[in-house]
């Protein structure tokens, strides 16, 4: 499953900045990548997985601005078609996961 966090959020004022920096980072810091600007993406193995990011990502809102959070399977992400200019690149991978049994 991959977390899609879309956001704007103001940078008019000093404090601003601040909130969107603090929000930004704390997206990194919990394993999202930047896709586009304002648009970050994180693989999860499972639905409870994925939950858990969804709370971290609630308890760092900023106090102005929309944030929106897209759950999309694996299977939707796959169909995703992405250019750069006018050249295809491929979707980022999921990265290599261990099962234990």
């Amino acid at each position: 499953m991959w977390l899609f966090v879309f956001f704007d959020l103001p940078v008019a004022t000093k404090t601003d900045r601040k909130n969107y920096t603090r929000f930004r980072k704390n997206l990194l810091k919990d394993g999202f990548t930047q896709m586009q600007f304002s648009v970050y993406l994180r693989h999860c193995p499972g639905q409870e997985n994925a939950e858990v990011h969804v709370k971290r990502v609630r308890t760092c809102l900023p106090p102005k601005g929309q944030v929106s959070i897209l759950r999309v399977t694996d299977k939707q992400f796959g169909l995703i078609e992405t250019f750069a200019s006018k050249k295809k690149i491929p979707p980022p991978t999921a990265g290599q996961q261990l099962e234990m049994f």
